[in-house]
């Protein structure tokens, strides 16, 4: 069987760090970006059973915006919200994700809701 794939967006190299070494620990294949290349180009080319998203890329890039282009094109993906900041749960945009995680170096709630996410799509 092979290994489910997640794609990690987040601008902070520590944290992709972070999660591709726990995730990988855990048993998925992780594909990390920071979020400067093409959405739709990167989901082509890794097709991922699931997203973990930052909701800030950055300067001029919003995760939330990156949310709506993944669901125009794949609107059945698995999309986890990861974010530093819980504000963003009155942002209308981010009723798109399926979950909401807010960072911390305890990754049990990102692991649970990895799985939920993979066992709802069915990869798992």
């Amino acid at each position: 069987m092979t290994k489910p794939r997640i794609l990690v967006v987040d601008d902070e190299k520590h944290i992709r760090m972070l999660y591709q070494e726990e995730l990988e620990s855990e048993g998925y294949a992780v594909i990390t970006s920071d979020g400067s290349e093409d959405i739709l180009e990167l989901l082509k080319r890794a097709a991922p059973e699931i997203v973990i998203l930052d909701i800030k890329l950055g300067q001029n890039l919003s995760g939330l915006d990156l949310l709506q282009v993944i669901r125009s094109k794949e609107p059945n993906l698995p999309v986890i919200l990861s974010t530093a900041y819980d504000s963003f749960q009155h942002d209308l945009k981010s009723i798109a994700a399926d979950y909401y995680v807010v960072k911390s170096v305890d990754l049990s709630d990102l692991k649970s809701k990895v799985h939920s996410a993979l066992e709802k799509a069915g990869a798992v």
